[in-house]
């Protein structure tokens, strides 16, 4: 009898267990646009998702994006950007169009939307007038979708209004172009400041646990302990 019960008790643990990492956020990578702009849909078991910085420059990408999310049955639920230079804002108008969703940034990127198509045909690219966002978003905030929460960090000094978000279940930061595997964002940019941006990562995004796993706005994730070693920005 008792060897039957602790059976059960295990059985029960390990099905709890089993549960618990379906119901953690996940997250799927687009790497778009001439400059390899990393677009990210953020999901979990409930089948609601969010878009982050949609990036991408034409049908054929928009079409990667559309099949990833008809594909697995997600329903987008919020659109935000983690902040607004104009290679992770090109597909915005598209996405509020197909998906009915207001756009949210934090208010201080908002000059870097007027002046997105100016600065995409700088590249050579074209980018159609964007309506600045619907809805603001601040440090105090939160974006919650199905089961998960994320949390904010205002982190200024690549754009003014820079925004991480972190998801703590999951142990993943969506860093934007804070900060990079062995690098930080420019801080030549309108805006930008280099002192501004170095404290606020070292103040709030350093801090977290080792093993949060980082997700840049463009190249390959890191994780917090190795930018804490490796990154000579940051030592």
């Amino acid at each position: 009898m008792k060897s039957n019960m602790a059976c059960l008790v295990l059985c029960l643990c390990l099905k709890e267990r089993a549960n618990l990492k379906n119901r953690k956020m996940k997250i799927k990578i687009f790497p778009f646009n001439p400059l390899q702009e990393n677009t990210f849909v953020l999901y979990d078991e409930t089948g609601e998702c969010v878009i982050v910085d949609p990036g991408f420059i034409n049908d054929d990408e928009f079409k990667q994006l559309e099949s990833f999310i008809t594909g697995n049955s997600l329903k987008p639920v919020r659109l935000i950007n983690t902040h607004c230079h104009f290679d992770h804002v090109f597909g915005v108008n598209q996405c509020r169009e197909k998906y009915a969703l207001q756009w949210e940034a934090h208010h201080d990127d908002a000059f870097l939307v007027e002046t997105a198509p100016s600065q995409g045909a700088m590249f050579g690219m074209n980018i159609a007038p964007i309506e600045p966002p619907e809805k603001n978003l601040k440090e105090a905030d939160t974006v919650q979708f199905g089961n998960t929460t994320l949390q904010l960090f205002h982190v200024p000094g690549h754009s003014p209004g820079s925004l991480c978000f972190y998801d703590a279940g999951s142990g993943s930061l969506i860093a934007g172009d804070v900060m990079f595997r062995g690098g930080i964002g420019r801080t030549d940019l309108p805006g930008g400041d280099y002192n501004t941006l170095i404290s606020g990562i070292k103040q709030k995004l350093l801090v977290l646990p080792e093993e949060v796993v980082v997700y840049p706005g463009h190249g390959p994730t890191t994780t917090i302990a190795e930018e804490k070693i490796n990154n000579p920005f940051l030592q």
